[in-house]
C-alpha cells in the first residue's frame, strides 16, 4: 500500500498543527504504517488519503453505529439542512429529540444537549455540584471521562487545583468505593461510573451487580448524584440505560458518539433528582443546538427502536470472537478477548509490551482490516457475515506472519511508557 499522500499531508500538518495531530485520533501511538488521514467512508469501510480501503473496526472511535453515511439518517439530515441548521434559537427538532430520549431511557426526565462527550460529563459534574452544594467527585481509577482539565488522562497544561476535589476508587471494588465515600465525608457531590470497564491498555470488565447497586445505595445515603458515563457504550449494549438490567438507575447519564450516527451531538440526561441543579448551571456553545444533528439523531433513534441492529451486531461479534480464537490457536497464540462482543478488546496472552499486538495490527492493516492494538473496538450494523469471515481469514494469515518472525518483534517504547503512565494516573485530593 502506498502512503505518499498521507506522508505529504503529515508534513504539511506538522507545520501548522502542534505535533501534526492531537487527541485520540492521533496515530503517534499506533504502528508506523497506520494512515493519519482519510478521504471517505461508506458503510463499514473507510478509505485513506491514498485510496486504500479498510474494513473499519474503530467506527470513528464509536460514532458510526449503523455504518458510515447511512442513507436513512443522511436523508433526515439533508431535509433539516434545507430548512436551517445553526439558528438564533433552536429548532422544533430539539423538543422532539428530548421527548424521544426521555421516552427511551428509563431514568431520564429531562435532557440538555451539547456537542462532545466531555461537554456532557462536565455538565454532569457541574449539575451534581449545583444540586448538592458539595464538591468531591469520585471516579474509577483509569477511567476515561473526557479531555477537560478535571478528567484528561494527560495532565500537561493542568494544575493541581483542577482536580483538587476529584478522587478515585477501584472499579468493581465495593470496599474501595465505600472507603472513598467515607473519606469524602459530608462533601460528596457525585460518583462517576462507566457502564463497563473499558479503559485503554487492559482487559475489559463487566460491572459487578453488587458494585453497581452499592454505588446507588451510597448515593442514596449521602445525597450524592450517581452519574453513568454512557458516551462510549450508550446504545451499543442496550436500547436504553446500560445499567437498567442491573436494576440501577443513575441520577445523571452522559451520552454521545453514536446516537446520531456520526453527526456531532451529545447529551446529558437526568432525573428529577437533579433537575434543579441542571437548571442552575450556565452551559452553552455556539453550535450546541444545531438542528441538523438533532434531525439525524431522531432518525437514528427510530432505527434503534425499530430494527435488530443490536442483535445483528451481537451475532457478528460472537462469530468474530470464536473465529479469531480458532485462528490464533492455529499459530500458537492465545487471545484475551474481553468486553461486549460488539465492543471488543483484543489483546495477546504473554504480550506485556504489546509487541505481538502491534505486529498483528500492522499485518491486519496490510490485509485491509483496520484494528487497534490497545483500545476497545466497535462493530457497526453495516457489517455483514462476509465481512466477519474476511476478517477471520485475514487474521489467520496475519497470525501466521507474526509467528514466523516472533523473535524479531520489538516493543513500541513510547506506547509502553504511555500505558504505564495511564495505568497509574495522577490523582489529587
Amino acid at each position: 500500500m502506498t502512503r505518499m499522500q498521507d506522508a505529504a499531508l503529515r508534513a504539511r500538518a506538522l507545520k501548522v498543527i502542534p505535533n501534526g495531530m492531537y487527541g485520540h485520533e492521533s496515530v503517534r501511538l499506533l504502528p508506523d504504517s497506520f494512515p493519519q488521514f482519510f478521504s471517505k467512508a461508506e458503510g463499514a469501510y473507510i478509505w485513506d488519503a491514498d485510496g486504500n480501503r479498510y474494513l473499519d473496526y474503530m467506527c470513528a472511535y464509536g460514532p458510526s453505529l449503523l455504518g458510515y453515511r447511512d442513507e436513512r439518517v443522511e436523508a433526515a439530515a439533508r431535509a433539516q439542512a434545507a430548512l436551517g441548521d445553526t439558528l438564533t434559537g433552536p429548532s422544533p427538532a430539539m423538543v422532539e429529540l428530548a421527548e424521544t430520549l426521555v421516552a427511551m431511557v428509563d431514568h431520564a426526565d429531562w435532557v440538555m444537549f451539547c456537542k462532545n462527550g466531555t461537554d456532557a460529563t462536565t455538565m454532569a459534574m457541574s449539575s451534581a455540584r449545583a444540586q448538592t452544594g458539595k464538591r468531591i467527585v469520585l471516579v474509577a481509577k483509569g477511567a476515561y471521562h473526557g479531555a477537560a482539565p478535571w478528567c484528561t488522562p494527560i495532565p500537561a497544561g493542568t494544575v493541581a487545583e483542577d482536580r483538587a476535589h476529584v478522587r478515585t476508587y477501584a472499579y468493581n471494588d465495593v470496599a474501595s468505593l465505600e472507603a472513598a465515600v467515607a473519606d469524602a465525608g459530608d462533601d460528596l457531590a457525585a460518583i462517576f461510573a462507566s457502564p463497563f470497564r473499558h479503559d485503554a491498555f487492559i482487559d475489559q470488565e463487566a460491572p459487578d451487580p453488587a458494585y453497581a447497586r452499592r454505588a446507588r445505595a451510597l448515593c442514596d445515603t449521602t445525597g450524592a448524584m450517581l452519574i453513568v458515563d454512557e458516551v462510549r457504550a450508550g446504545f451499543r449494549i442496550a436500547r436504553g440505560s446500560s445499567w437498567a438490567d442491573l436494576g440501577v438507575a443513575p441520577d445523571l447519564s452522559a451520552w454521545g458518539k453514536c446516537f446520531a450516527n456520526g453527526h456531532p451531538i451529545s447529551a446529558l440526561l437526568g432525573s428529577d433528582s437533579c433537575r434543579e441543579g441542571a437548571g442552575a448551571i450556565y452551559a452553552t456553545g455556539s453550535f450546541w443546538l444545531s438542528a441538523v444533528p438533532m434531525a439525524a439523531a431522531i432518525e437514528t433513534l427510530r432505527i434503534i427502536r425499530e430494527t435488530d441492529y443490536l442483535e445483528h451486531m451481537i451475532r457478528l461479534g460472537d462469530r468474530l470472537r470464536a473465529g479469531l480464537d480458532t485462528a490464533a490457536a492455529g499459530s500458537g497464540f492465545v487471545l484475551r478477548q474481553t468486553g461486549p462482543v460488539q465492543m471488543p478488546q483484543i489483546m495477546f496472552e504473554g504480550d506485556p509490551d504489546f509487541r505481538v499486538g502491534y505486529a498483528w495490527a500492522e499485518e491486519m492493516l496490510a490485509r485491509g482490516i483496520y484494528v487497534h492494538p490497545w483500545h476497545n473496538m466497535f462493530l457497526c450494523a453495516a457489517m455483514t457475515e462476509a465481512d466477519i469471515d474476511r476478517t477471520i481469514a485475514a487474521a489467520r494469515d496475519a497470525f501466521g506472519a507474526i509467528a514466523a518472525r516472533r523473535d524479531e518483534l520489538v516493543p513500541h517504547a513510547v506506547l509502553v511508557a504511555m500505558a504505564a503512565a495511564m495505568a497509574t494516573p495522577e490523582t489529587a485530593g
